[in-house]
């Protein structure tokens, strides 16, 4: 596996995260993201039918988990980090025989062109040459496969200011989508669809707890796809949720 100083950085900074068993604090802000995580599996459900999917960036195994229960004819999980694999493999086991996990450079796979009918991951591009990876997914997908991603946004001046305060809390080369980021999606796929989350939510996160059933939480988060028709206001949004197409 060939691998760049920057993929190295990557790779080292993810073992020693999922190596350590303390939880990160960031996690509590992430059910802010809840109707983002439905939207996303219930895409991944209509796409995974009698395909072959490619889950791009793996870690652990949480949407792996999810993403069996869709039933797809064949599901690849790769990630960089040779711990997150070995959790992978621990939480999910080894039963399933149309699962295969494998250590691997997201940017330069080891997969035949025009493989996939699905390739999807959540939080992995911004990890990554943009550039390179698109080229690659591009590459490994059939004609006419799906893209499905979850990606943070860099447009948010208070979130960024909050990971400018906290360093320590991801990795050095990491870069949250931007406006050229998109550009270059637009150019490479089609039928390109980008929903943004998490800008009520997020704010008032301290005023629900289960976000599944709370009313405040279905309030916000009908207050934040108001806003966010307005160009303005994505910008303000914490996270997009990006479906494509090769053509």
């Amino acid at each position: 596996m060939s691998l760049t100083e920057k993929n190295l950085r990557e790779k080292i900074f993810h073992n020693n995260l999922q190596s350590n068993s303390k939880e990160r604090f960031e996690n509590i802000f992430y059910k802010a993201l809840f109707n983002l995580t439905e939207d996303f599996f219930s895409k991944l459900k209509i796409f995974s039918k009698n395909a072959k999917i490619l889950d791009y960036g793996c870690g652990t195994g949480v949407s792996l988990k999810k993403a069996i229960e869709f039933e797809p004819k064949k599901i690849v999980g790769i990630d960089i980090s040779e711990v997150s694999i070995e959790k992978a493999r621990r939480n999910i086991g080894s039963s399933n025989k149309n699962l295969e996990l494998l250590v691997d450079n997201c940017e330069q796979t080891k997969f035949n062109e025009n493989e996939f009918d699905v390739v999807y991951g959540a939080g992995i591009l911004h990890h990554l040459q943009i550039n390179q990876c698109l080229n690659e997914i591009f590459r490994v997908l059939k004609p006419g496969g799906k893209l499905l991603f979850i990606e943070p946004l860099g447009t948010n001046p208070l979130i960024n200011l909050y990971r400018l305060l906290t360093p320590n809390s991801r990795s050095k080369d990491e870069h949250p989508l931007l406006k050229e980021d998109f550009d270059y999606i637009k150019n490479k796929f089609s039928n390109i669809e980008i929903k943004y989350y998490g800008f009520f939510t997020l704010i008032f996160f301290p005023f629900y707890k289960s976000p599944k059933d709370s009313s405040v939480f279905k309030i916000l988060k009908s207050l934040d796809q108001y806003f966010f028709k307005f160009s303005i206001f994505k910008k303000l949004a914490w996270s997009v949720l990006i479906t494509a197409e090769k053509n």
